[in-house]
């Protein structure tokens, strides 16, 4: 019975040869952001606020490019599994398009109407003087971070592409020189240091922007450089073509992913803003509970990119039979170690407030909260291992209903209807919210077994 769920060596190898390096980079950029954290927690109560709705915007874009890429990336995963150059670089071509293009609207529309973005987050309880100083901090933030938005989208069209073909190890270089960029320049230009201006929020962000642009340098050149490994990168830039058969697929099975992905970010965003009506205390705990929440989740979210590169590049060589033995064999490795990650996030949270520079009313909170999130923690794993298995086979509706529908019809309504109707304090909410974690978990394992989305989509 147990060698259902437990593969071999050589299975386990394929899988940590691409769950580390992923780990790695993905472990490395959570714990500097973290950090940063950390650091504007320094500066301030009011001005952790302010950067950390910022970051909720920014949040959605992120995920939005990275349901761009992905969705097409179902495409370049097959086309490596059955040999085809072409088809991979051509959806490259169509991801440094179309990420780009989106990019370019999304700085208008942060930049035009982030006022009133920003302000939907400080409506709760809180003096007119802490609001103002929020605000003032996650405008200043926001405006430098648009900078940064390009670079961060060609990172990920690059490095998506590089993971397609098995190669995890530069994008991971790359992540790591550049967050220890942002954290050098984090700790000169916030405080001040070695003769630098004392700039805060902004120096946070112009380090963070500064990296972007140092990530994309060293993943955009190593991948020019070793074309004889890269192939195809030859020829990627010398014409903007993308044959039309392909775009429609991509369209039919890769965009309502990046819909997905930012409509669940959305969602998830519009929950935190039901969450901020109970005041900017509970804004500034939730700030903490998601960010080291992040550094822990990163064990079991490497898995899932890792289940659809594995299950991706299977279909793709035709192996239906491997397809439905390793996907059971993965859910049940991602919830293994989402068990040692529950224990660790409980246990650290008692700890973590401890960091702040924070009211007392607001570390006990915050601790509270990041325990009913650690307990959480197995059926996110089961939900994100489902929503990649899914997504691999190409699956856009069913991915759609599961993910991000599941948070607008569950989720979003309840978040609403208790922050709004109720007199319910901000812990059981959060409780009552976390517990939907469950029924998404036992609708991703359905939609699992049923084996809908075992399908080749690629020649």
């Amino acid at each position: 019975m147990l060698k259902k769920f437990i593969g071999d060596k050589l299975f386990y190898k394929q899988v940590f040869t691409l769950m580390i390096p992923i780990l790695i980079q993905n472990g490395i950029t959570n714990f500097v952001n973290m950090l940063d954290n950390l650091m504007v927690g320094q500066v301030g109560q009011t001005e952790m606020i302010g950067v950390s709705v910022a970051n909720q915007l920014i949040f959605v874009f992120n995920l939005c490019i990275f349901g761009a890429v992905s969705g097409a990336g179902i495409f370049g995963a097959q086309f490596v599994g059955s040999g085809d150059t072409k088809g991979l670089r051509d959806t490259f071509r169509f991801k440094v398009i179309f990420c780009t293009s989106l990019t370019a609207g999304v700085i208008l529309l942060f930049f035009f109407g982030g006022d009133f973005l920003i302000n939907l987050y400080l409506k709760g309880e809180g003096s007119a003087d802490d609001v103002a100083l929020s605000f003032r901090a996650g405008r200043d933030y926001l405006n430098v971070m648009l900078v940064g938005l390009i670079p961060a989208s060609l990172v990920q069209c690059y490095s998506s592409t590089l993971r397609e073909t098995g190669k995890t190890m530069p994008p991971m270089v790359a992540g790591l020189i550049a967050v220890g960029v942002n954290l050098v320049f984090n700790y000169i230009l916030i405080f001040g240091h070695f003769g630098a201006p004392k700039l805060g929020v902004v120096g946070a962000a112009i380090a963070t922007v500064f990296s972007r642009f140092v990530e994309l340098a060293i993943v955009a050149i190593w991948t020019h450089k070793n074309k004889e490994t890269n192939k195809f990168i030859i020829g990627a830039y010398i014409s903007f073509r993308v044959p039309l058969d392909l775009v429609k697929k991509i369209a039919q099975k890769g965009l309502p992913l990046m819909l997905n992905e930012t409509m669940w970010a959305a969602g998830l965003a519009f929950v935190n803003q039901c969450y901020s009506e109970e005041g900017l205390a509970v804004v500034a705990a939730n700030n903490i509970v998601q960010t080291f929440f992040n550094v822990f989740a990163v064990a079991f979210q490497a898995v899932g990119v890792s289940i659809g590169i594995v299950l991706g590049q299977l279909l793709g060589a035709g192996k239906i039979k491997d397809v439905k033995e390793s996907s059971v064999k993965l859910i049940a490795f991602s919830v293994f170690i989402s068990l040692i990650v529950m224990v660790a996030f409980f246990v650290s949270a008692e700890f973590i407030p401890d960091l702040y520079k924070l009211d007392p009313d607001v570390r006990i909170l915050a601790t509270r909260l990041m325990q009913i999130c650690a307990l959480a923690i197995p059926f996110d794993a089961i939900a994100n291992a489902s929503y990649f298995t899914l997504r691999s086979g190409g699956q856009a509706i069913i991915t759609i209903i599961f993910d991000s529908g599941f948070v607008w019809v569950t989720m979003a309504p309840l978040a609403f209807v208790l922050c709004t109707f109720t007199g319910l304090t901000i812990i059981p909410i959060f409780a009552c919210c976390q517990a939907m974690n469950a029924l998404k978990a036992a609708l991703g394992l359905y939609f699992v077994k049923k084996e809908k989305w075992i399908k080749k989509i690629v020649a």
